[in-house]
């Protein structure tokens, strides 16, 4: 959508937001499959930072991958009536908006750059009890009933796995480490669990953190599912995601932490065992998802240098399966 349209849209939306627009829109970086964008609201003598998330024309969502935007909005409200911190949603874009596939949120203050968020002295306060925050987050969560939930896809490990091993067969790739990796985790399926509401991408880039506040927000529910709730904790310690942190979560905590902290807020008691069986399939994923970017380029398909740069990480994937597959699993 032309930036001109889009303006002329937000204009024509403000007054049902309760103010007029500031100025033009700002396309932020990030999201690799919607648009984000940042504008400001006059109302009275003051300002509104908000966001408009948006579908780009043309593309239609997976639907039995991720969720369409209506439902991401839904359970955004959902997520934070059962306590979780999140944006709160100030309007679900209809056809008469002429702005597509959209919603509009509150801005929220803070960073989601992980690099920043383990490293920065700016967030040395806050950086001890992220990982018991996260789990208190996640408990949260996964406590909203999946009775009320939209229409949203459902997994568990055995459909992931599955779902896992054939992208990578049909990329005709031959990788021992990932052979390896499949082999071990098809052995070490956990049992079934009673499935919750997952988000699916829970990790530092999707996680709002303030300087003095901590987690501010739970940001992209696009991959939301019900499924097994131990998959948001093993994401979360993914080493791909800790942007050179040496804590296995998220780069800034441990693993009882998070745990006491899911358990604190509610949550049933996860194991440690299960969590490291999805950090493993974590890594698989994403060592497999940097695979076909890589060969995305390679065809030239996408010849973009961000998908050359992301596909040379899956010997970043295979390391960390290495020294994970040499625990106990």
């Amino acid at each position: 959508m032309e930036l001109a349209s889009l303006t002329d849209a937000l204009t024509a939306l403000a007054p049902a937001l309760g103010g007029r627009l500031a100025d033009a829109p700002r396309r932020l970086s990030g999201g690799a499959s919607q648009e984000t964008w940042a504008f400001d609201l006059i109302i009275g003598d003051d300002a509104r930072g908000l966001i408009l998330r948006r579908r780009p024309d043309g593309m239609t969502p997976d639907p039995g991958r991720t969720v369409g935007l209506s439902a991401e909005a839904a359970l955004i409200r959902a997520a934070g009536a059962a306590g979780a911190p999140v944006p709160a949603v100030v309007h679900v874009c209809r056809p008469e908006d002429g702005l597509g596939e959209a919603y509009v949120m509150a801005r929220v203050e803070g960073e989601t750059l992980g690099r920043r968020i383990v490293r920065d002295a700016a967030f040395a306060a806050v950086r001890p009890g992220l990982a018991h925050r996260c789990g208190a987050v996640l408990a949260a969560i996964h406590s909203v009933p999946t009775a009320d939930l939209p229409a949203i896809p459902r997994s568990d490990a055995a459909a992931e796995l599955d779902r896992y091993e054939a992208i990578y067969r049909q990329s005709g790739a031959e990788r021992p480490i990932f052979e390896l990796a499949l082999k071990r985790l098809r052995r070490h399926l956990p049992q079934p669990v009673e499935p919750r509401l997952v988000h699916g991408d829970f990790r530092n880039g999707n996680l709002m953190i303030h300087p003095e506040r901590g987690l501010a927000a739970v940001l992209d529910w696009e991959l939301a599912h019900v499924g097994d709730p131990a998959a948001d904790l093993g994401w979360l310690c993914v080493n791909s995601w800790r942007f050179g942190g040496d804590a296995p979560v998220g780069g800034f905590g441990h693993y009882d932490d998070l745990l006491a902290g899911y358990v604190s807020a509610g949550g049933e008691p996860i194991s440690l065992e299960r969590v490291r069986f999805w950090q493993t399939l974590g890594s698989l994923k994403w060592g497999v998802m940097c695979l076909i970017m890589y060969q995305a380029y390679a065809t030239g398909v996408d010849p973009s240098v961000e998908r050359a740069m992301i596909g040379r990480r899956v010997s970043e994937t295979e390391i960390d399966l290495m020294n994970l597959l040499g625990a106990p699993l």
